[in-house]
């Protein structure tokens, strides 16, 4: 493992939880620029420092954003997708009067998204570690 990794912790945990989220906007219209994505990265910054996480990177093209957060262990990413969505989706139609699609529908994004884990060591590297740690006790049947 890296020594020189940063590790966040609480009274009973040590953690790293790093997630890479994109969303899209409905129907991919190309619509976002780069005022648009400055205004972005400011709500989602708030919005994370809220509930406690970390906007480590951000950026996208016209119909979609990228996003590496870190987070902690009682994040609900649920809620937080949902509220980084719902907040932005306001704000920005409202700031850059974005017309609605259909009538009634004021909506931004797509309710699709995209989530991973992600972290600094490779998934095979972690797996071959985990195997060499020795031989646990196979409990009885």
């Amino acid at each position: 493992m890296h020594t020189n990794m940063r590790y966040s912790s609480t009274g009973n945990a040590v953690f790293k939880l790093c997630y890479h989220l994109v969303i899209v906007t409905k129907y991919r219209r190309k619509i976002l620029d780069n005022n648009m994505t400055e205004d972005i990265i400011e709500l989602i910054s708030n919005i994370l420092d809220k509930n406690g996480c970390t906007l480590v990177e951000c950026n996208g093209e016209s119909d979609h954003v990228h996003f590496l957060i870190e987070t902690i262990p009682t994040t609900n990413l649920t809620k937080i997708i949902n509220s980084i969505k719902t907040v932005s989706s306001r704000i920005l139609r409202k700031k850059y009067k974005i017309a609605s699609l259909k009538a009634g529908k004021k909506v931004l994004w797509s309710p699709s998204y995209f989530i991973s884990t992600c972290g600094e060591v490779k998934i095979d590297i972690l797996k071959r570690y985990i195997e060499n740690q020795g031989n646990l006790v196979t409990p009885p049947k």
